[in-house]
């Protein structure tokens, strides 16, 4: 048996609010980790500990809580009573069977009440540390840390921790309904939003059977990434070919693109409606196209009443790519395939919109017809993990 000793970040600046923050935690911390031999999650002063039985689990159980919001580190941790002698002698026969530079002792005292304070059992347990190993030790830059943290009923130690995700715990943020496409930059958006608390549902727009099958696929794929850190997931794939036909028809190529964007928005604005989201969420980026200049990006929000969120607006494309490495989503992304922004596009789309002209154009249209045909026709998968099957339609 072992037990993995989580710690939170800005949690701990939530003041009252910090025990409903807490429990969404534990919560997507036991659900994350269903299926595994998992026999206690529970809250304890500044901490989270989950208790395992298997330790050959544990490469499993680290990439899950590795993706999950709202933890600042972690660590696999052994257990020893509240005796510092039996804590130095738990450590020293648990000592990793390798060279180590230097190393320093970490000490944390969750329960004051401990006779000793942090300082002196660093002393202690360093010195015999030190004394069977002749590691050197370093308090500024050691090749290993050995944390200790005696908390009410118990002692934990372990060597170094793993870094978590960060943010806030799912659901704290409300829910977002993501414009997502096969490109780097949406996934990466949606990500940064799931971050921050939010759950994120997704709507992919596509051009099949004009066009390949491909960018859903990659769709797919992309919610399957981004499912492991906020374990459910509601996909909606809309065809956005016939409306593109319908904007070729009536429209001067140089508008055509920001009337795409502008119509994107209105269908997505209807999913969002009956999902309960609360804001839309896009991957623009300030100046990275034609489309995403600050004069094209205001005309494009306001074709949506709905908070419009744009988490990647200040980043550069290295970032952006950076991110989405980490995240384990560009692998995907950079797949070659038939996005329906291409269908149609013109040769020299315009790069500073004016309101005025755009709304002119749109008169040409039915927008409620177009918006209405396009929900009307969506499909909605789901996508929970860890999974419970293959992925079904919603409402089945």
């Amino acid at each position: 048996m072992y037990s993995v000793v989580l710690h939170y970040g800005e949690l701990a600046l939530k003041g009252r609010n910090r025990p409903w923050f807490l429990s969404a935690l534990t919560r997507s911390i036991r659900r994350a980790l269903r299926g595994l031999k998992v026999t206690g999650v529970r809250a304890t002063i500044g901490r989270i500990v989950v208790t395992c039985e298997d330790e050959a689990e544990w490469p499993e159980v680290r990439d899950r809580i590795a993706r999950l919001p709202g933890i600042e580190n972690f660590a696999l941790a052994r257990h020893a009573p509240l005796d510092l002698d039996a804590i130095t002698g738990r450590i020293v026969a648990h000592l990793p069977d390798r060279p180590v530079a230097s190393f320093r002792i970490r000490a944390r005292r969750a329960d004051k009440r401990f006779p000793f304070t942090s300082p002196e059992i660093e002393r202690h347990i360093g010195r015999h540390v030190r004394e069977v190993r002749g590691w050197p030790v370093d308090l500024s830059w050691p090749e290993l840390v050995i944390n200790v943290e005696l908390l009410a009923d118990e002692a934990y130690f372990s060597f170094g921790q793993e870094r978590g995700t960060g943010g806030l715990p799912l659901g704290t943020g409300g829910r977002v309904m993501t414009l997502l496409s096969g490109g780097i930059d949406s996934p990466v958006a949606a990500w940064r939003m799931i971050r921050r608390g939010c759950r994120s549902d997704f709507v992919h727009f596509h051009a099949y059977p004009i066009l390949s099958a491909t960018s859903q696929e990659k769709a797919r794929e992309l919610v399957g990434v981004l499912t492991r850190s906020q374990l459910w997931s509601r996909a909606f794939f809309v065809r956005f070919g016939p409306v593109q036909q319908q904007i070729v028809l009536s429209v001067a190529p140089p508008l055509r693109v920001v009337i795409y964007r502008r119509m994107m928005l209105r269908i997505a604005e209807a999913l969002a409606g009956q999902t309960g989201a609360q804001a839309l969420v896009t991957g623009d980026a300030l100046g990275q196209v034609a489309s995403q200049t600050i004069e094209n990006l205001a005309v494009v929000g306001q074709a949506t009443s709905m908070p419009l969120l744009r988490p990647l607006i200040g980043m550069d494309k290295e970032e952006i790519t950076a991110t989405a490495r980490q995240i384990g989503t560009y692998p995907i992304s950079i797949i070659s395939d038939d996005d329906c922004c291409t269908l149609f596009t013109p040769r020299n789309p315009a790069t500073r919109a004016s309101l005025a002209a755009v709304e002119a154009a749109e008169a040409q249209l039915d927008i409620d017809a177009l918006v209405r045909q396009a929900v009307d026709t969506v499909e909605v998968e789901t996508t929970a993990f860890p999974p419970r099957g293959d992925r079904v339609a919603a409402g089945e």
